[in-house]
């Protein structure tokens, strides 16, 4: 009994051969699962920390809400300068001269303000999308030769029953032929 015993706690004991050489071919379900899991909890606790509440002093508040203003200003700003050019023109005129007498350099400078505020965001977009157009035009190649792949196999294509220079057997291919269940069909709904 004792040579049994040492021979099945081998095989199916805790030095478990046949699970451990199966584990090498197939992944363990439970483990995986428990991996999962793992998985899963770590992106939730990163969520939940990337949205906790951090408590920021006034001074960061003030920041944060003055970082917003630009873009929605510059916007209705713009909007409200046609809304005035319509409502009073000659206010909007008066206005616009005054901007005239603003020397170049002042412009030059406020460009380039304005350039570097939203110029940064401008380029990470515009890179990614170059990225796409680029991912894009690499698979090209790719979908023409399956294009291509799948228009030789059509029926309409010329030479997919490749007949070869014997006129008789190309328009026999393309000509149909008789099939007798078919006209046997056909005979029995005739006679009904």
């Amino acid at each position: 009994m004792g040579l049994i015993d040492r021979l099945f706690g081998l095989v199916f004991g805790s030095g478990n051969v046949v699970r451990d050489t199966a584990e090498v071919f197939r992944e363990n379900a439970e483990k995986s699962a428990q991996r999962g899991a793992d998985l899963r909890d770590a992106a939730m606790a990163q969520f939940g920390a990337e949205f906790a509440i951090e408590r920021k002093g006034y001074f960061d508040r003030i920041v944060d809400g003055l970082n917003r203003l630009p873009r929605p200003a510059l916007a209705f700003g713009t909007l409200g300068l046609f809304v005035a050019a319509m409502v009073d023109p000659i206010w909007f005129a008066a206005r616009m001269t005054g901007l005239a007498l603003v020397p170049e350099p002042l412009w030059w400078l406020l460009g380039a303000i304005i350039s570097f505020y939203f110029g940064a965001r401008h380029q990470v977009k515009g890179h990614a999308f170059q990225r796409s157009i680029a991912a894009t035009l690499a698979r090209a190649p790719a979908v023409i030769d399956a294009q291509a792949r799948l228009a030789r196999l059509s029926d309409q294509s010329p030479g997919i029953a490749e007949s070869g220079p014997d006129a008789t057997v190309t328009l026999a291919a393309l000509s149909p032929t008789q099939n007798a269940a078919v006209e046997h069909w056909r005979e029995q709904r005739r006679q009904t």
